[in-house]
């Protein structure tokens, strides 16, 4: 059982960056397809960036350039930088681990089931003008 917990969310002012933490209990996280999710308020939840086994990664056109999903050396801890943060990047933000593997741009366009990934209870990012 993988258990995910985020962190570092918090309120910054545009232009301003945050790093987000998503640390993994019980299992290492090389072996899934990673990604980074978020859901504003009234809005569906969207893929922001992911990351496969092999370490290849995909971005939202909306985030490209701006942020970066780093994986740490010891595979328990998946990051996403967050640079040159805009107002309309607010939202929660949460982690996933697709048990499948599926390709990057797949699990980015498709969040996978709850019956087959592993997901963490999110962190707030907000970013005011």
């Amino acid at each position: 059982q993988v258990h995910l917990v985020e962190s570092g969310g918090g309120s910054v002012q545009s232009g301003g960056s945050l790093r987000l933490s998503c640390v993994s209990s019980g299992h290492t996280l090389s072996d899934y397809s990673l990604a980074w999710f978020r859901q504003a308020p009234g809005k569906e939840r969207e893929g922001v960036a992911a990351i496969d086994s092999s370490g290849y990664k995909t971005y939202a056109d909306s985030v490209k350039g701006r942020f970066t999903i780093p994986l740490d050396n010891a595979d328990t801890t998946l990051y996403l930088q967050m640079n040159s943060l805009k107002p309309e990047d607010t939202a929660m933000y949460y982690c996933a681990a697709d048990v499948a593997g599926r390709s990057p741009r797949v699990v980015l366009a498709t969040p996978p089931p709850l019956d087959r990934s592993y997901w963490g209870q999110g962190t707030q990012v907000t970013v005011s003008s």
